[in-house]
């Protein structure tokens, strides 16, 4: 038994052919736009949402600086085994804030820290307690994520307006050819269907 070989004609939109159309030219256009700027776009968007997050945690790490703060009073225990936390618990401490003066708050230290232990803690500018800044390691990773999310949600944007475009134009395309279709068919006062 014979095996039936099937010829595959690419770029078939770009040659001459008596069978194509404008709506195929058009398509053909369509999608390579849609491809070239979907490529550009995504990598645009991707580079600029990796920049902005970058500019992010610079000024997160230059707006908190670390400062030694000294327990006011013992911490507490434990909190018990039930509670989700990081097993530290809330104290009253005592800090020097960067413009100088001496601030009194509460802060997450390990359980039962004595009275007058040094506990590492993180202020910003106007001498507020924050959280640390983003480790190298979780900035790569924001940076990365961030902008290969943006990339592929500016590339996905364009592709889907290319997809809606070629839906039109298919549409436009199946409207010709029943017009066409119409046109022959009842040319001679014949009916095919």
């Amino acid at each position: 038994m014979k095996t039936s070989e099937r010829v595959t004609v690419r770029w078939w939109r770009w040659r001459r052919n008596a069978l194509k159309r404008r709506v195929d030219v058009v398509e053909a256009w369509v999608v390579l736009a849609g491809w070239v700027f979907a490529l550009l776009g995504g990598v645009g968007a991707g580079l600029m949402a990796a920049g902005a997050v970058e500019r992010a945690v610079e000024r997160q790490r230059a707006e908190t600086r670390q400062v030694s703060a000294v327990a006011v009073e013992d911490a507490p225990g434990p909190s018990p085994a039930r509670a989700a936390s990081d097993h530290r618990v809330w104290a009253k401490v005592r800090w020097t804030a960067p413009d100088g003066s001496t601030q009194t708050g509460e802060a997450r230290v390990p359980p039962r820290t004595p009275a007058g232990s040094t506990i590492p803690l993180w202020v910003n500018r106007s001498g507020d307690i924050t959280t640390p800044p983003v480790s190298e390691g979780e900035a790569w990773l924001h940076t990365t994520m961030g902008g290969g999310l943006a990339g592929a949600l500016a590339g996905g944007v364009v592709l889907g307006a290319a997809w809606l475009t070629r839906l039109s134009l298919d549409r436009r395309r199946m409207a010709q050819w029943d017009a066409e279709w119409k046109r022959i068919d009842t040319r001679r006062g014949w009916k095919t269907g």
